[in-house]
């Protein structure tokens, strides 16, 4: 017929592209290998067959450039998250074409979870972001190597705050008999000196780019936050997406693995530690951002100024956050509850309160 549905699974690399087709009509599975770029050569092959066509691919270093250019030809292309994938515990063959029909069949079968494919504006600033966060990591590691290279030495900077302009000079006037240990705390310094610089140009471009940003919206409602800055709000913006593409706040607070673990048989029902589902830096952000709730509720200049000319309904929903989330830091701190089990839940309610501000028409 016509308008059979034609679904097609694909095991898509950099240079070839396995595809499995499944008939609906006729239950016909057919294979093929296209050679070539997917996405020069993948929506060609799609578009040759005559009705609906749903295609789908596994997430992956290929990118969401096929999904786009087969989307604008009018495909119905969807990426689907590889970790989710039903597998039998007993499979031990891997193949292009056995992925292929995996998959092929799971989307038949409505066994498939689809991620959400970015534009090109909200990807690049994406990766912009996730560069950050690169540079950052790689940061924190290069001051790891430092500071345990000296204190192996017995010496400790004690006279302020650490990784600070003082600091650094403290380090350099540092001296050594031996060259090995001249040479490591030069090679050392080198590098955090580098990597911070490398840190404050891509923020800089990041603050540079948010007017214009494709979240610029949210991004600015998040920032009347406490704890909540432009580079956490935009970081924020670029891992989650839309946030109305949750129909309540419980669905984002799962998607950011917040929610904690569960074992539920017959009567029984066993909580454990959180999921870690999703972003780990959606969740780093949150995290970070509920320990400033531990403080009394204020708003200090810097808040102001990033709440000024907002919504006040924005104002008021980031207020009752403040309130509330320091409600339960206190009620739990008297329980005799871990910090960081107070600070997770405290995560998880202010990601409630940021879908809240997020979706307010």
């Amino acid at each position: 017929m016509a308008d059979a549905i034609r679904w097609v699974g694909l095991d898509v690399h950099a240079s070839q592209t396995t595809v499995a087709v499944l008939d609906q009509g006729t239950g016909e599975l057919s294979r093929a290998r296209l050679r070539g770029s997917p996405e020069t050569v993948v929506p060609g092959f799609l578009a040759g067959f005559g009705g609906r066509v749903i295609g789908v691919y596994e997430a992956g270093p290929t990118g969401m450039g096929l999904a786009r250019t087969a989307r604008a030809i009018g495909i119905d292309m969807r990426v689907c998250a590889p970790g989710l994938i039903p597998r039998k515990p007993t499979d031990r063959i891997k193949t292009d074409a056995r992925d292929a029909e995996r998959l092929v069949r799971q989307l038949a079968a409505g066994g498939l979870s689809f991620v959400r494919v970015p534009t090109e504006a909200e990807e690049a600033l994406r990766d912009l972001v996730r560069a950050r966060e690169d540079v950052r990591q790689d940061l924190a590691r290069a001051r790891h190597r430092l500071s345990k290279m000296l204190l192996r030495r017995g010496l400790r900077y004690e006279t302020g705050t650490t990784w600070s302009a003082r600091h650094i000079d403290w380090i350099v006037r540092l001296k050594f008999d031996d060259l090995a240990s001249r040479m490591v705390v030069g090679e050392y310094v080198n590098a955090v000196q580098q990597l911070h610089q490398r840190r404050k140009d891509l923020e800089q471009t990041i603050e540079q780019l948010l007017p214009s940003a494709p979240f610029a919206h949210t991004a600015y409602r998040l920032r009347c936050f406490r704890g909540l800055a432009t580079l956490s709000a935009v970081g924020l913006c670029c891992e989650i997406g839309n946030f109305a593409r949750f129909s309540k706040p419980a669905r984002l607070s799962a998607f950011v693995g917040l929610v904690p673990a569960e074992y539920t048989t017959d009567s029984k029902r066993r909580l454990g530690s959180i999921t870690k589902a999703g972003s780990s830096h959606a969740r780093r952000l949150l995290v970070e951002a509920a320990w400033h709730y531990r403080r009394l509720p204020a708003t200090g200049s810097t808040l102001a100024r990033r709440q000024d000319g907002i919504d006040p309904r924005i104002i008021a929903i980031a207020w009752r956050a403040q309130v509330r989330l320091h409600q339960r830091y206190t009620r739990m701190k008297a329980r005799n509850k871990p910090a960081g089990v107070i600070n997770i839940a405290n995560a998880r309610e202010l990601a409630c309160s940021c879908w809240e501000a997020a979706t307010l028409d």
